[in-house]
């Protein structure tokens, strides 16, 4: 070290240099988004979850009374009682051990399938390709408890459920257990996250070039061998991170299995947590929701062990590469049929359930006497749910559908412009360390259950947080609960995973060289920005905005928790109608939510040419 190096080190502390090295960090725009980013991903998640993190080692007043001890005071109380007392087998180690069964079943169903589809599609000559590149997605953008509902509609016995389903009604002897449980959710959740499979697995396939297998047949290789030692390797990565993605869902997911599972008294992790937060024992849901977490927390290091020992799996290189389909030979027809006879089954056949079951006045009936448009356009009928009016001359049902269209594009807005920010930002720094902890800050929402994660918000935002300082009182943090605004927070903050990894997807297909040129040329951030960067990612925007608008359409475990009456959603008033016994009504605001979903998406997809796998 020299002379003057070591004069520069040994210089005394200064307010100027503090000065100067701040005003050198908030004059680059990148450091200040990075900045922006940082401060708001710890307000809107690191702080919240610090919150549930205490919030199960202080003890709530109405545990004091039952302990004798203080309020507020730290406490095992919480830990003890879930992990090692009486009720725990009933409270977490039981529904948990639900949840790790369907959660496995559902992830090696669902990348089966979609692998087999994803192969067939990109792989092999299969017909009608455009029309099954557009069916295969649509199970997607039906709920998942939609699809429950519509499996009740046909499994259920009149000893369970009240009034039969449509094989009983032809006189078949359905078990019960296929009725509700286990099974039925494994089989709902299957035809629903497969899509997620799919869409991964598929794009990997899509860069694989076809050389590799062509030299495989060269030597002689089978193509079951060729499938084993050539084709599985490659896509590994999609497979993992398709298991890591599906496997997360179904742990958390709460719609499937409060439809399949709570009328047989079958908790899952996520409905006796939600049962936890209904009985107002919070800090007990909030310990099951950490557990969870941490659950899912170690999956995904395992996964990314997993991915970093395969990093060597190059499948593009620089001297370009061709995909030549191969021939189903005889396999072609019976393959195709098959795959209609999936997707009628997956598509046609639940909606037409729900469609048939609106139409009938009375459950189990199954003639066509028992038809009527009542429960869409009929006035209320005493002897009917108590004069309830059909769901289209329903003026709440008016109110709720504009709360969540204003709802879904308020919330998709916001979430995508961040979303594309911080893609920007990820982008940019992927080799920097700021670039690395917004990346690793932003996906803190993916590792918390939805309802879990509603339920921080719920704790958070249910009083307002104010502090006193010389005598003035200052409100900190306002009370939100039961507002628009908190249903709006909350989804933008849980979607963020989702749109930054849309918007980093969208950010990486522009060149740094571009906005290299603006710069030299004089142009300034925000220039260069506007006239270079938001041009470019025109479809990347519209492509992540409607990765968000279709999640949020259709969520029901995220808002379940805060909505109040004047903030239903459609997801929410199917819920509600369904919890009734008003299955009928249920079943036409879930047609009509699938209907705006579908509608939408191909508005985007025909003139915005929007591709929602950026976002996976």
């Amino acid at each position: 070290m020299g002379t003057k190096q070591r004069r520069e080190n040994a210089r005394p502390f200064s307010w100027v240099r503090v000065g100067n090295w701040l005003k050198n960090a908030f004059s680059n725009p990148y450091n200040l988004l990075v900045i922006i980013s940082v401060v708001a991903l710890a307000l809107l998640v690191v702080w919240p979850l610090l919150q549930m993190i205490v919030t199960t080692f202080q003890l709530a007043p109405a545990e004091a009374r039952r302990t004798r001890g203080t309020a507020g005071e730290w406490t095992l109380y919480y830990w003890q009682r879930i992990l090692n007392s009486t009720v725990s087998s009933n409270m977490l180690y039981r529904p948990l051990l639900h949840s790790l069964m369907i959660a496995l079943c559902v992830s090696v169903g669902s990348i089966l399938l979609g692998g087999i589809i994803a192969w067939l599609m990109v792989r092999s000559d299969l017909p009608c390709k455009k029309f099954f590149s557009l069916a295969v997605i649509i199970p997607y953008m039906i709920p998942s408890w939609c699809k429950s509902m519509a499996w009740i509609s046909v499994f259920k016995t009149p000893r369970i459920g009240g009034s039969a389903g449509f094989l009983s009604f032809l006189g078949v002897a359905v078990p019960e257990w296929l009725a509700y449980g286990p099974v039925a959710i494994i089989c709902v959740l299957i035809i629903h996250y497969y899509a997620y499979a799919y869409l991964l697995m598929s794009a990997a396939l899509s860069s694989i070039n076809s050389e590799l297998e062509e030299m495989g047949e060269i030597v002689g290789a089978p193509r079951s061998m060729m499938l084993r030692r050539i084709t599985f390797p490659l896509v590994l990565p999609a497979i993992l991170s398709s298991f890591i993605l599906i496997f997360s869902k179904a742990m958390g997911t709460f719609g499937v299995p409060a439809f399949l599972g709570m009328k047989v008294s079958y908790y899952t992790i996520s409905t006796m947590l939600y049962s936890s937060i209904k009985q107002q024992q919070t800090a007990v849901a909030y310990t099951i929701s950490l557990i969870l977490i941490a659950i899912a927390a170690v999956v995904i290091f395992i996964n990314q062990r997993a991915l970093g020992t395969r990093k060597s799996y190059a499948t593009i290189g620089g001297k370009g590469g061709r995909s030549n389909v191969l021939s189903l030979r005889k396999w072609k027809v019976p393959i195709t049929i098959a795959l209609f006879v999936f997707l009628g089954c997956a598509v046609l056949l639940p909606i037409g359930i729900l469609v048939l079951q609106s139409l009938m006045l009375k459950l189990g009936d199954f003639s066509l006497s028992n038809l009527t448009l009542h429960y869409w356009t009929g006035e209320g009928v005493k002897e009917i749910f108590n004069s309830e009016p059909g769901v289209l001359v329903n003026p709440q049902f008016y109110q709720v559908l504009g709360n969540s269209l204003k709802l879904v594009v308020v919330a998709s807005f916001i979430a995508t412009i961040f979303g594309q920010l911080i893609g920007y930002v990820n982008s940019r720094g992927r080799h920097l360390r700021s670039g690395r902890l917004v990346e690793q800050l932003v996906f803190i929402p993916y590792l918390i259950p939805s309802i879990a994660f509603g339920a921080m918000y719920l704790s958070m935002f249910s009083t307002a947080k104010t502090v006193t300082i010389f005598g003035q009182t200052i409100t900190l943090m306002p009370s939100l609960y039961g507002t628009f605004a908190l249903l709006v927070l909350v989804t933008v903050v849980k979607n963020l995973p989702f749109s930054s990894r849309a918007g980093t997807a969208n950010m990486l297909q522009i060149s740094v060289e571009l906005e290299e040129a603006a710069h030299v040329q004089g142009a300034g951030f925000f220039k260069r920005f506007g006239r270079i960067v938001l041009p470019l990612s025109k479809k990347g925007f519209m492509s992540g905005f409607m990765l968000i608008f279709m999640a949020i359409m259709k969520e029901l475990d995220l808002l379940v928790i805060l909505i109040s009456p004047s903030t239903q959603t459609m997801p929410y008033m199917a819920y509600s109608y369904m919890s009734g016994g008003m299955e009928q009504y249920s079943n036409v605001v879930a047609i009509l939510m699938f209907l705006v979903v579908f509608l939408i998406y191909w508005i985007a997809n025909r003139f915005f040419n929007a591709d929602i796998s950026q976002g996976f």
